[in-house]
């Protein structure tokens, strides 16, 4: 893995943590949107801006990739760089968890 993909990435920001956990699977941006609301319970709308924008500049990383246009909706998915990113942040994310648990005995 480009280091400098891995530090640009990790630590992620929100929204581009839930747009590359909601593109394990198949989606265009309206529905990646959805699956955000969904996951968080509506706690995180991604706005257009910031969801093309992140989505175009994953794109031109190697986290995501086009696979396919339909109705004029553009769809995507996680690339195999992607996933590690994603499980490199996870990680990140679950050492935080342990640490507060661990420091609220």
């Amino acid at each position: 893995m480009d280091k400098r993909i891995q530090r640009i990435y990790v630590p992620m920001t929100e929204s581009a943590f839930y747009i590359l956990l909601s593109l394990q699977t198949e989606r265009h941006g309206y529905g990646i949107g959805q699956r955000v609301k969904e996951l968080t319970e509506g706690e995180l709308v991604i706005g257009p801006g910031t969801m093309y924008g992140t989505l175009g500049k994953m794109e031109k990383d190697g986290l995501i990739e086009f696979t396919r246009e339909c109705e004029k909706r553009k769809y995507y998915r996680i690339t195999a760089l992607g996933s590690e990113i994603l499980e490199l942040e996870k990680e990140r994310i679950r050492h935080l968890y342990r640490v507060i648990e661990e420091d609220e005995v």
